[in-house]
């Protein structure tokens, strides 16, 4: 499927899946009076709308996989960090898995790359990134803003030229069959954030596992994500980012708007297509065509944010 530009304007609001490709890597997201909508990277539709601004997602980095079928994490990254930078986002989203087995030589090379961007990048862990500590070396390192003394840690919120943004942890927990959970500590911070905010204002929301459940079987969905989704209904603008599926998915639900970033460390099957999840192998010259960053923009008094997939290097 060629990349194409989504908005959630008209789209199913049953729920239905209205995205899912494979042909890129690197995603825009424009906020246009408070929704967000995707585009392709290089496109006419990924400038950032006069009057607004733009912000990037990138996840699963993995570094230190060093295997089939990337055996340069840190090069994928380096591309992906480059393709960003060029398209001069306000911020950058990082949706989790920075790292593949929580080393602090892993962190180290991720922060060095990450950093180069020059740009304010916030984080949300990936199961990879709590393997050491409880998550503790990842927080410290990567979560200025997360709220102290919280069991699980590891999440915040914060708000940038009108949107508020909210980071969330579904992974310290994970349930039966990997299912991601948030826990009754988190999900009673996220009622109390919310309700200081009115009807009106642009939501964004990013973790690393989908809050809405892809493929069960996988672990491709959380646990408790329904109680977490109850409380995002009020709002007219909802944007919910997610990675570690690896792949681009997409579906709306009234004003909720979900997009799940591919990877730019390697790609997993499309969900039951094979045994279990986990690397898929490609021909080496077509890796980077599936490897990807999102972009998203947002224009004061228009009502929904663009968000742009495209591949690394397009």
């Amino acid at each position: 499927m060629d990349d194409t530009t989504r908005t959630t304007n008209g789209t199913d609001r049953r729920g239905l899946l209205t995205c899912m490709l494979w042909a890129g890597t690197g995603v825009i997201w424009t906020v246009a009076g408070g929704i967000p909508r995707s585009g392709l990277l290089g496109s006419a539709q990924a400038a950032t709308p006069s009057g607004g601004f733009s912000f990037a997602q990138i996840s699963d980095s993995h570094i230190g996989f060093a295997r089939d079928p990337n055996t340069d994490t840190p090069a994928t990254l380096a591309a992906a960090v480059a393709q960003v930078k060029a398209m001069a986002p306000a911020l950058i989203l990082h949706t989790g898995d920075v790292s593949h087995l929580s080393r602090p030589a892993e962190f180290d090379t991720a922060e060095k790359i990450l950093g180069a961007s020059g740009i304010e990048t916030h984080y949300v862990p990936g199961e990879h990134d709590m393997l050491e500590d409880g998550g503790t070396p990842f927080i410290e390192r990567f979560q200025k803003r997360h709220t102290p003394g919280q069991p699980g840690g590891a999440f915040y919120s914060f708000d940038q030229q009108g949107i508020h943004f909210v980071g969330l942890n579904n992974v310290t927990d994970l349930k039966a069959g990997g299912l991601g959970n948030l826990g009754e500590a988190q999900l009673a911070w996220l009622e109390r954030d919310l309700k200081q905010r009115s009807d009106s204002t642009p939501i964004v929301v990013f973790a690393h596992i989908p809050l809405w459940t892809v493929y069960a079987d996988w672990g491709w969905g959380t646990d408790d994500g329904a109680r977490a989704l109850a409380l995002l209904k009020r709002f007219g603008s909802v944007t919910v980012l997610n990675g570690h599926i690896h792949q681009v998915m997409q579906k709306v639900e009234g004003n909720v708007a979900f997009h799940t970033a591919r990877s730019t460390a390697f790609p997993q099957p499309a969900p039951g297509t094979a045994p279990g999840p986990g690397p898929m192998k490609v021909e080496a010259g077509r890796l980077r065509s599936v490897l990807g960053v999102a972009s998203i923009a947002y224009v004061p008094g228009r009502s929904d944010l663009a968000i742009v997939d495209s591949p690394l290097g397009a």
